[in-house]
């Protein structure tokens, strides 16, 4: 099997990422928390999946495989300065992303440490390990750095893929809606 290309992703993959993530997660239960209503899901998880590209894609934190086939939202140890990328939903979609955000917040380290915030591969191209290659482009970033890497999912399914890879559970979190499996990968 050969290795996906991967890249860093520029302003021009935005549509592709936001459709993958979208794809990707029509199912995911943070996302339909977030987004319940089946008539609004499409337009609020662009809304949502383009704020979150806009505020990584100048500081070089997302990554694409296969053009766009699947992507990964990273977030470095340190973030400067204000991104310009406005979040655009109603009211009830922030809250609710707020409290999942603050639950979330509440066991991540003060230390410096790389956050996996989005990985997706598009349904098509499910299977091909495109997804642990991106992870795998940050890890080896917060390895160089000496840093560990955190991720969190509220997808049970996904749990003992990310453990099988080497991600450990830092705690499970019951404070909203959906649980939320806060993990990390040490160096």
């Amino acid at each position: 099997m050969t290795s996906p290309a991967i890249t860093r992703a520029t302003p021009a993959d935005r549509d592709r990422v936001i459709s993958t993530v979208a794809a990707a997660f029509r199912t995911d239960p943070a996302m339909r928390y977030f987004f319940p209503d089946d008539a609004t899901y499409v337009d609020h998880i662009a809304a949502f999946c383009g704020y979150l590209f806009d505020k990584r894609v100048a500081r070089g934190t997302v990554w694409v495989a296969e053009s766009g086939a699947a992507a990964a939202l990273w977030d470095a140890p340190v973030l400067n300065g204000a991104t310009g990328a406005v979040l655009e939903l109603p009211g009830d979609a922030l809250d609710r992303i707020s409290r999942y955000d603050a639950a979330v917040e509440s066991v991540m380290p003060s230390q410096p440490h790389w956050y996996l915030g989005i990985i997706a591969t598009h349904p098509d191209y499910a299977g091909r390990r495109l997804g642990r290659a991106l992870i795998a482009a940050g890890v080896a970033q917060a390895r160089e750095a000496g840093l560990p890497a955190y991720l969190e999912t509220s997808n049970p399914a996904n749990v003992d893929l990310y453990q099988a890879a080497g991600w450990s559970i830092v705690d499970k979190l019951t404070t909203v809606e959906v649980p939320i499996w806060v993990m990390t990968y040490a160096p």
